[in-house]
């Protein structure tokens, strides 16, 4: 019996079975940020420890940068300490930083493929939940809490269980203006936030395969939304030309004999699995969610649930979240007046979702009702977008073109709702208060689709604002 992707990583990683009954797994790269790592400096500080692998962890802001002003100090007392000490701590202990202004700083999961530090085979840890993105590169990447960022900084490893396998297999070509953001979230959707606990999802099937490898980020991105502790899916020749000629990858010959490493990780035909779900790709459609979680979500063209139709805890689940929502059971989605618009985070924050909405919005107006903002994920993709004149094309339409940084996926920075308002978003997360306001509501939804939002001022369906009859964007 041949051997899935997970399991060849792990083999390749694991250095000894504990007392505890977990295993101790070396980390190959660890990628920090200013929220979760100077608490762990701070313990290893305190037991008189230094960081073990400097060479194998880098570092970058994200989270609490503004993506206004990034003028030094920053008008946010914590947010300048907390950048300082990053600064510091990596200095001390000779770390790679990407600061802001170097070129080089963004949002940790698009920093870290942009640069090549991202390579199958790898295991990769890092102090945020969507750390799972890497695993597009054919990694098993993993989002982890401050006390284990101070054992791998201390170790370089981590200690966890082994993960059973599902895997994922999205069949058939995308119908038009069906994109990445709505097979992750139809996924969610069917399988649900705790579907996927205790495993891993292996991402596969003829739609995954014709998927560039910034809409496989996408796609992996939320696996943690579906419960599961990381997602991946198998390096390919997409994922090697991509990774050609990157900062950190070797090149010519010696790239040459990483990419026959690389194949070598790619789950075997006769591979075993825990479990397989087969999804065909013409059944999906557009799709935003409507509740408080990821899974609670319909295409556009369905109507909101009713409580009316199920009994149990699921009743109270959909009365709580049409509460919260202010939405009306049994009415359709499309149409919802929106305040905001967001384009951006590590889920759809690169350069191809800007291209993809420049594309559509060009000679079109956002709503005057909506407050748009879209904010590239990096320095480097913030450049390539100015460099296309998409900022231009953005402006234009009404959005404001942003510097980079988390924004208004989380609200840890000055980008957030105010009062009750509602948002299109193309971030990952719909939680009550996730984008900064208590009472502030989100939904979320594809780039193409929060552009057709902001234009109608209103949920619509990208497909009929911009007329998408093509091959999916």
């Amino acid at each position: 019996m041949g051997r899935n992707l997970f399991q060849k990583v792990w083999d390749d990683h694991v250095v000894r079975q504990l007392d505890s009954g977990q295993y101790q797994v070396f980390v190959a790269l660890h990628m920090i940020h200013e929220v979760t790592s100077p608490q762990a400096f701070g313990m290893l500080k305190d037991k008189g420890l230094k960081v073990a692998y400097p060479e194998r962890t880098c570092a970058t802001v994200d989270h609490i940068i503004p993506t206004d002003d990034q003028s030094r100090p920053l008008s946010d007392e914590m947010a300048e300490k907390m950048i300082q000490v990053l600064s510091d701590a990596t200095e001390e202990s000779g770390i790679e930083y990407f600061a802001p202004q170097s070129g080089s700083q963004g949002i940790v999961h698009v920093v870290g493929p942009e640069l090549g530090l991202t390579q199958p085979g790898m295991t990769i840890c890092c102090g945020d939940s969507h750390t799972a993105t890497h695993g597009a590169f054919g990694c098993i990447a993993l989002g982890i809490g401050t006390s284990q960022v101070r054992d791998v900084l201390a170790s370089q490893t981590l200690a966890m269980d082994p993960l059973k396998v599902r895997r994922i297999d999205v069949e058939g070509e995308l119908p038009p203006g069906v994109t990445a953001k709505d097979v992750i979230l139809h996924i969610i959707r069917l399988l649900g936030v705790n579907g996927g606990v205790g495993y891993a999802y292996e991402y596969a099937g003829s739609a995954i395969d014709n998927m560039s490898m910034e809409e496989r980020m996408t796609v992996c991105n939320m696996s943690i939304e579906g419960g599961a502790r990381c997602g991946y899916i198998n390096p390919d020749e997409t994922t090697f030309e991509y990774l050609k000629g990157k900062e950190k990858v070797p090149a010519g010959s010696d790239f040459d004999e990483a990419v026959e490493r690389w194949k070598s990780y790619a789950s075997d035909a006769d591979a075993d699995y825990d479990d397989i779900v087969t999804i065909q790709a013409a059944d999906l459609r557009p799709t935003v969610t409507w509740g408080v979680t990821p899974a609670q979500a319909i295409t556009i063209e369905e109507r909101v649930p009713s409580p009316d139709e199920v009994d149990g805890l699921e009743k109270n689940l959909i009365t709580d979240a049409l509460d919260y929502m202010q939405l009306e059971a049994d009415a359709p989605i499309k149409g919802t007046r929106i305040d905001v618009a967001f384009i951006g985070s590590c889920t759809n924050g690169r350069l191809s979702d800007f291209e993809a909405v420049a594309e559509v919005i060009a000679g079109k107006k956002v709503a005057d009702n909506v407050r748009a903002i879209a904010v590239p994920g990096s320095e480097k993709v913030d450049k390539a977008a100015r460099a296309a004149g998409l900022d231009k094309v953005f402006a234009e339409a009404g959005f404001e073109w942003r510097l980079p940084g988390c924004s208004m996926c989380l609200a840890m920075n000055p980008d957030k709702l105010v009062g009750s308002e509602i948002c299109a978003s193309s971030s990952n997360r719909n939680f009550i208060g996730r984008q900064g306001s208590p009472t502030g509501r989100t939904i979320l939804m594809s780039p193409v689709m929060v552009a057709a939002a902001a234009i109608e001022g209103r949920v619509a369906d990208a497909r009929e604002v911009f007329e998408l009859t093509g091959a999916a964007s």
